[in-house]
């Protein structure tokens, strides 16, 4: 059983109609993804339920965990996953062997897999030394079989409750061939657990696996934060979106090559997470002021047909977008994101819920804003606010 006591306690539960849409996304980043497990179990226990859950790689099996199972059974279903991912005792003595610390662990990770999530194909390692001459097939291309996260998935997801919209859940993946960006979405169409390993299925290391006769990539290679998903949402709703960053978007100057290929995943992973969330303050500006523009004009001109398609692009909704931003642990390196120890997974599992208890206890879509302002971000960082407006 994972353990996540703190010091810091939620405040009572909150009236969820007065907050609107509540939106939980996730990232992908592997073994980082205990952290939105520990923020989930820090809303759960004010009854802050997601109306939509959205995630990328393993953002995507954490949010399917949630969609997947009725409202009684989300934590322990999640805690369960993340026991059965997480070395076991053999493999902590294997580790050791290895080498001190983290370094011996992620190389028995490399070495021999994740007991419940993937374990290394012999084929891709003889294709490997032979070049193009041996082929497998495009679904086993990859230097692991994710055989065992499909029966860990079958284990611990309620095919019933994955579509019944409560929440809503989408994951995004990446079509192979065309190089989009596809959110798969359970309010157009039904989800399986094949479309939560596409989504998570990050090459060279995992196979693609085919939808629809489409072959699928992890989304995190075009877009790790899939917030977006909820931006471009047709059509649009007040509400609170919880986003949990697991890859620090800023970072101190690397000194040192290990330093460097850290920097330079966070930086890939975070996807470019300023600019999109400039982007979408400036859309959503905009369309409170042609929103407000419509209101003083007079009527006979509101009513005009072609006044009214161009109003048409004003609207009043409004998002608080609360950024959640994991911290480092103390001695992680570039290969964190399959840190499978239990003590990285307990910690980042903590870290997790106590940041997001810290959050809601100051329930930061209640401080004063801007009413022009359609998007208010909301950042967070161990779980005090560095930025708001």
């Amino acid at each position: 059983m994972l353990m996540t006591k703190t010091d810091v306690k939620p405040q009572a539960a909150f009236d969820k109609e007065s907050l609107g849409q509540v939106v939980l996304v996730f990232q992908g980043g592997g073994a980082l993804g205990a952290y939105q497990a520990g923020v989930y179990e820090a809303m759960q226990e004010v009854g802050l339920e997601p109306d939509w859950v959205i995630g990328t790689s393993i953002g995507a099996i954490n949010a399917s965990l949630i969609a997947g199972n009725a409202p009684g059974k989300r934590l322990a279903r999640l805690q369960e996953f993340w026991r059965r991912v997480e070395h076991g005792p053999f493999r902590q003595m294997a580790a050791a062997a290895w080498g001190a610390g983290s370094m011996g662990s992620n190389a028995m990770t490399m070495a021999a897999g994740v007991d419940g999530f993937f374990q290394p194909n012999p084929w891709a390692l003889m294709g490997a030394f032979m070049g193009t001459k041996m082929t497998m097939g495009s679904e086993n291309a990859g230097y692991y079989s994710t055989a065992p996260l499909a029966k860990t998935l079958a284990d611990l997801i309620d095919p019933g409750y994955l579509n019944a919209g409560k929440p809503r859940l989408t994951v995004g993946a990446a079509n192979v061939q065309s190089g989009e960006m596809h959110y798969f979405d359970s309010r157009k169409a039904p989800l399986s657990i094949r479309h939560v390993m596409a989504s998570g299925a990050l090459p060279p290391a995992f196979p693609a696996i085919r939808i629809d006769g489409e072959l699928y990539w992890d989304g995190g290679i075009l877009s790790n934060t899939p917030v977006e998903a909820v931006f471009d949402d047709n059509p649009r709703r007040n509400g609170v979106v919880f986003t949990v960053h697991i890859w620090n978007p800023s970072g101190p100057e690397p000194d040192s090559i290990w330093k460097v290929m850290s920097r330079q995943k966070d930086l890939q992973y975070s996807s470019r997470a300023a600019s999109h969330i400039t982007r979408q303050k400036q859309i959503h500006r905009l369309r409170h002021v042609i929103a407000e523009l419509a209101e003083r004009l007079p009527p006979d001109l509101r009513n005009d047909p072609e006044i009214r398609e161009l109003t048409a692009y004003g609207c009043l909704t409004r998002m608080h977008v609360v950024r959640l931003l994991a911290p480092p642990l103390a001695g992680e390196d570039h290969s964190k994101d399959i840190d499978f120890s239990p003590e990285g997974i307990r910690a980042r599992w903590a870290a997790g819920y106590a940041d997001t208890a810290r959050v809601l206890a100051q329930a930061p879509w209640t401080h004063p804003y801007d009413p022009i302002e359609g998007f208010i971000l909301h950042d967070a960082s161990m779980g005090r606010m560095i930025k708001e407006g």
